[in-house]
Parts: structure tokens; sequence; C-alpha cells
């Protein structure tokens, strides 16, 4: 059996190369012209918008465009049920949302905008598709995240599972291979502007 330090010694090195990665690709994310931004960003919301799953799910959770981001507001414009994020400590609480619901967005943790505390709570048992930021994700569908844990405890619960669930990056985003832990899991696929690609 592997001993205990290796363990230990293999995950810390596994950490370190995500760490590595991460910071790499911020870097080159934040570098991005405004313009080819906005451009990348248009085509994701397209190739989403034209997906039958998204036409017909009942509520789809999305997410509020952070530093550079892949931003989703052309498509949070369309008149859908929508559920957005607010940071609860470690915690993702789940806010209703749609563009005429009069609900307040604001600036929360870290500076993300999120939803008003006291608008409407999503409905896990309504949800369909679950549209996931990340730094990158590799060509199956394994997430490189921000190192907070937050999407991973989520997806871990019960009420979260058998969503479909689509990670949202650019192209250049979109790795050979991520490195992983034991306990990571796959999300079913990854949208960029390229187009969006299910696992099989």
């Amino acid at each position: 059996m592997m001993s205990e330090t290796y363990k230990s010694t293999a995950i810390a090195k596994i950490q370190d190369q995500k760490a590595q990665m991460r910071r790499s690709l911020l870097k080159a994310r934040q570098a991005m012209p405004p313009q080819v931004w906005q451009q990348k960003c248009d085509r994701i919301c397209t190739h989403l918008a034209q997906w039958p799953t998204l036409q017909n799910a009942r509520t789809i959770l999305a997410y509020c465009s952070f530093r550079n981001e892949p931003d989703l507001g052309s498509l949070l414009a369309q008149q859908r049920s929508w559920g957005l994020p607010r940071c609860q400590g470690k915690e993702l609480i789940w806010h209703r949302w749609f563009p005429t619901c009069g609900w307040p967005l604001r600036s929360g943790t870290y500076g993300i905008t999120e939803p008003d505390p006291t608008s409407p709570v999503v409905d896990p048992r309504r949800v369909d598709v679950i549209l996931v930021p990340a730094v990158a994700c590799d060509v199956r569908g394994y997430r490189l995240g921000y190192g907070g844990g937050f999407y991973d405890r989520m997806l871990s619960q019960t009420s979260w599972q058998g969503k479909t669930t689509i990670g949202i990056v650019f192209e250049f985003a979109r790795l050979p291979e991520i490195p992983k832990n034991r306990w990571d899991r796959p999300l079913d696929g990854i949208c960029t502007e390229s187009g969006l690609f299910l696992a099989s």
C-alpha cells in the first residue's frame, strides 16, 4: 500500500503543478485585448444559446464574469430562469434571477457581482444545466479552478449531482491534460469560442 508520506508528497506535487498552471493561464487571460475578449465571449454565448439542452432547460446555473472570465452577459439577457451564485463562507448559495425580475445584483465577496441575499433561492430539483467557470479544462472535462474549492464542494453534494455540467473557458485554456487528484470528477462538456465539446 502507498504510504501516507508518499500520498501527501504526491498530492502536494499535483497542487503545485496546478498552481503554476493557474498563474500562467490567468496571466494570459488578463493580457487579452478587450475587443478580442468580447468577440470570444459573444461566440461562446452563441454556441450555448444554440444548444438544444440549454434551450429546453428549466433553470440554468450561470455566473457573473470576474477578472476577464468568459462573459455570459448576452446569454443572461435572454428571458430564461437563471441561477446566480453568492459566496457565503465556503459555500455557494444560488439565487433565482432573470432580466426583468427587479432583484438587484451587487458587488459581493472578492468583488464578484452576485445576487442580493434577500432574492429567492434556487430549487436544485428544477436545475438542468450548470455553467461552470474555470481557469482551464482538459479535453476529458477535468477542471482547473481558482483554488477555493467552491464548485468542487458544491458538485459533490447529492442535491447537485445528475445535472449537466459545462466548463466555460477560452479555447487556449482547453488543454490536452490537467493534473488531477483522485477525487477530481470531470464535467460533462466544455464550451469555448470554438464550439461546444460534449463528453462522449
